[in-house]
């Protein structure tokens, strides 16, 4: 599914947005709500809860844009701390992803661009073993603006020394991708998270697929 060839044998960075691109979090998140549903049955209770997942995701992305863009972030992501305990979680990594991102960390430099804080990027890239595919870790606490803004995808080019022409933005949400055209990078939108293709292919990702590991034949 793509709407315009990617370069890819030009691509010397690589990022990466984590929930729903690099992390599971959707399953997760689906499965927790489906608990609370249980009395409609199993079958009914996930079917639920996942189009209520998916309905909340996008709204909530720009919601974190509207409160960043009114100073308020920094409150937010602070009660966030305080309500989320300190017992790291357990994240799930997604089926296909560590051979992608071992193979890419040998032909150019891999970022994390996320609103996560920093400690759970951390942590998730700790747990499944990827820490040392990553050159430069990037989240909401390190940019001004938080995505759809460009300022995280030209915040994380510049770090790395390179130009947003040479670097790919891979996220499954309309705001992963409008931070990366915004910022004149390449952009891999994926199906595999919050996203939908329509609004995906709106937001004008260079390409879609149907999760982050089927890059892995494109860039071999």
């Amino acid at each position: 599914m793509s709407t315009l060839a990617v370069p890819f044998d030009q691509i010397q960075g690589w990022f990466f947005d984590l929930d729903g691109t690099l992390m599971d979090t959707d399953d997760q998140a689906v499965e927790s709500l489906a608990r609370h549903l249980k009395f409609l049955g199993q079958a009914r209770a996930n079917q639920l809860a996942r189009r209520l997942v998916m309905a909340g995701e996008t709204p909530m992305n720009y919601a974190l844009t509207a409160v960043d863009k009114v100073g308020l972030d920094a409150v937010l992501f602070g009660f966030q701390r305080m309500v989320s305990g300190h017992t790291p979680p357990t994240f799930r990594l997604i089926a296909g992803v560590k051979p992608l991102l071992a193979h890419l960390a040998e032909r150019a430099r891999l970022a994390i661009v996320s609103t996560r804080s920093t400690a759970e990027a951390k942590e998730f890239l700790h747990q499944h073993e990827l820490t040392d595919f990553f050159t430069l870790i990037v989240t909401h606490t390190m940019t001004q603006h938080l995505k759809p803004h460009p300022e995280p995808v030209l915040y994380t080019a510049r770090h790395l020394g390179l130009t947003p022409g040479v670097c790919a933005m891979v996220g499954d949400t309309a705001v992963d991708i409008l931070s990366g055209r915004r910022a004149g990078a390449w952009t891999i939108g994926v199906l595999c998270g919050f996203g939908e293709e329509a609004e995906l292919r709106q937001a004008g990702a260079h390409l879609i697929l149907p999760s982050t590991a089927d890059l892995l034949p494109l860039v071999k």
